[in-house]
C-alpha cells in the first residue's frame, strides 16, 4: 500500500540553487507555480469524485440492509410458531464393537 507523507500544511518544491533576481526568474516560478495550482486542482477534482463514488456506495450499502432487515421482520412475523429442531435419533452397528460405538445423527 502506498503511503503519502504526514498529512499536514503542503510544503513548496525547492531548487537547491537560489536564482538570480531576473525577468526570467520571476516567470520561472510564476509557471512552477501555475503549474502546482494546476495540480493541486486536479487533485481536489480526483478526491471529490472519489468521494462521491464513496457517498454513492454508501447510500446503496444502507438501502441493501434496510431491505435485509425488512425481509428478516417480514420472516419474524411469518414464523411466529417456529418448528421445533428434530432431535437426533442414535442408532448403533449391528454389530457391537468394545472400541467405539457409530453414532448416526439425522436432520
Amino acid at each position: 500500500m502506498h503511503r503519502s507523507q504526514a498529512r499536514g500544511r503542503i510544503r513548496p518544491k525547492i531548487s537547491t540553487m537560489p536564482r538570480q533576481r531576473s525577468e526570467a526568474a520571476a516567470f520561472l516560478n510564476i509557471y512552477k507555480l501555475v503549474v502546482e495550482k494546476k495540480r493541486l486542482e486536479q487533485e481536489l477534482k480526483s478526491l471529490d469524485e472519489r468521494r462521491k463514488q464513496i457517498c454513492d456506495r454508501i447510500a446503496v450499502l444502507n438501502q441493501h440492509v434496510g431491505n435485509l432487515e425488512t425481509s428478516v421482520d417480514q420472516m419474524r412475523a411469518t414464523d411466529a410458531n417456529p418448528k421445533p429442531l428434530p432431535t437426533p435419533t442414535v442408532q448403533s452397528n449391528s454389530e457391537p464393537s468394545d472400541d467405539f460405538n457409530t453414532v448416526f445423527l439425522d436432520y
